[in-house]
């Protein structure tokens, strides 16, 4: 089964990404793979407050991503794999894609605050599309969810 990958995190992009890959796994007969990357923080020196930190974090990940498989299951019937990582979001996406020989897409939504398309797009497709192993899908942040719908 091929995977459609999606970077999870809050920004409003984030859920076009997310429409576009479940509605591409449902026509495909292909699944859903979610990956949060909790960036770590330096509180090294104040270990309690650093646990603390990590554990909310952690939480905040979880209630995302569980509300995001909701919205996948409503309107694509899909259960989406669901990964929390620590670490640097560009090298998480290669090892969980280097881990799991099934996704085959990796899926990102554009910004459209007019700063271009977001940090990690402009990092994947400038100084990594080389070593990319998989496909990159970029959605457009400005198309609506019926747009995105009708292209899959």
């Amino acid at each position: 089964m091929r995977k459609f990958m999606v970077v999870v995190d809050e920004t409003p992009e984030c859920a076009h990404a997310i429409r576009f890959a479940a509605r591409r796994a449902q026509s495909t007969g292909g699944g859903v793979i979610m990956l949060y990357v909790i960036e770590p923080e330096d509180f090294q020196h104040w270990v309690g407050v650093a646990e603390v930190m990590r554990a909310e974090a952690r939480e905040a990940a979880e209630t995302r991503l569980d509300q995001m498989a909701a919205e996948i299951n409503a309107y694509a019937s899909l259960t989406p794999e669901m990964v929390i990582r620590e670490g640097s979001p560009r090298e998480e996406i290669f090892r969980l894609i280097e881990e799991d020989s099934e996704i085959g897409v990796l899926v990102l939504g554009a910004g459209i605050d007019g700063d271009g398309p977001g940090p990690l797009i402009t990092h994947m497709v400038t100084k990594m599309s080389g070593r990319l192993p998989i496909p990159l899908t970029i959605v457009p942040g400005h198309l609506s969810l019926e747009r995105i719908d009708a292209v899959c």
